[in-house]
């Protein structure tokens, strides 16, 4: 019996830990972890939203630090979660919007990534939300060639999230299936 029981123990310890980690996560406002999105962008479209009656709208922005002397290809890729799930996901120059309910609520940037230490960078913030009123969000990714990849979230005013919807592609996100 004491066997059994330890071998029991052996096995859920790990299972336990992780949903510890999932755990944590979601409560910092990230999604799980295997969710993962196809983005598209669209350089022609800059369509603005409207918050839903008793809502808030939230923006997101996607941009990067690079060296400038370095060819990048591609961009990464970043969702964005809002209590425990995610929204979607934009790339370098792009942007999606969505609507809040009122009250308070963390949101988590995060890379998505099949290696784990990238799939590891993320952050989150905190932020009230109150209806009719609308949030820009700027989730900045650090790729740089003699630096730790870094993600970080800046709010923006108004006018500075207007003038990013004029000039940034629509981000279009849909998660991958599995």
């Amino acid at each position: 019996m004491i066997k059994i029981l330890l071998v029991v123990l052996l096995f859920a310890g790990p299972v336990w830990a992780q949903e510890q980690a999932a755990d944590a996560l979601a409560t910092a406002g990230c999604g799980p972890n295997k969710v993962e999105f196809e983005v598209k962008k669209d350089k022609k479209q800059h369509p603005t939203g409207q918050a839903e009656p008793g809502k808030a709208l939230v923006y997101v922005f996607g941009d990067e630090t690079r060296d400038a002397d370095v060819t990048y290809i591609g961009g990464t890729t970043v969702r964005l979660g809002v209590d425990g799930a995610w929204m979607g996901a934009t790339q370098y120059q792009s942007y999606f919007f969505f609507p809040v309910s009122t009250g308070g609520h963390r949101i988590c940037a995060g890379w998505q990534s099949k290696i784990a230490k990238i799939a590891k960078v993320r952050i989150a913030a905190s932020f009230s939300a109150q209806a009719g009123e609308v949030y820009y969000f700027r989730v900045v990714s650090e790729r740089r060639q003699k630096r730790e990849p870094a993600i970080k979230i800046e709010p923006l005013d108004g006018a500075e999230g207007s003038l990013l919807i004029a000039s940034l592609a629509l981000s279009m996100s849909r998660t991958k299936k599995q």
